[in-house]
């Protein structure tokens, strides 16, 4: 394995490891919002979700755009698209759940 490579996936795969996080890019990917957009469509505080916006952004898997006074957010479709189509693609071939992974604490 390439050197360096396992604190690059931890990163990126710890970024992602959120729900908060994948419903605020499930959520961008039908339309670009800002952050009373999400909160009121995700059902949780502005803030839980500003914080969550801004580790996203950090590892640009969602861009922000000023608009006037407003933050708008947008996803990054490259990476998503490429995500969403390998969990897509590993679930249907080879999760023996078939996508409908058992609560993770039922392995412990």
């Amino acid at each position: 394995m390439k050197k360096g490579l396992t604190s690059l996936c931890y990163g990126f795969f710890s970024t992602l490891a959120n729900p908060t996080r994948l419903a605020i890019m499930e959520k961008l990917s039908k339309s670009d919002m800002n952050v009373t957009q999400l909160s009121e469509a995700l059902g949780q505080e502005q803030s839980m979700i500003s914080h969550n916006l801004e580790k996203l952004t950090r590892c640009r898997f969602v861009y922000s755009q000023r608009k006037g006074k407003t933050i708008v957010y947008s996803l990054n479709q490259e990476t998503a698209a490429a995500l969403f189509n390998t969990v897509d693609n590993h679930a249907k071939k080879h999760c023996p759940y078939k996508g409908k992974c058992p609560d993770s604490r039922s392995f412990a």
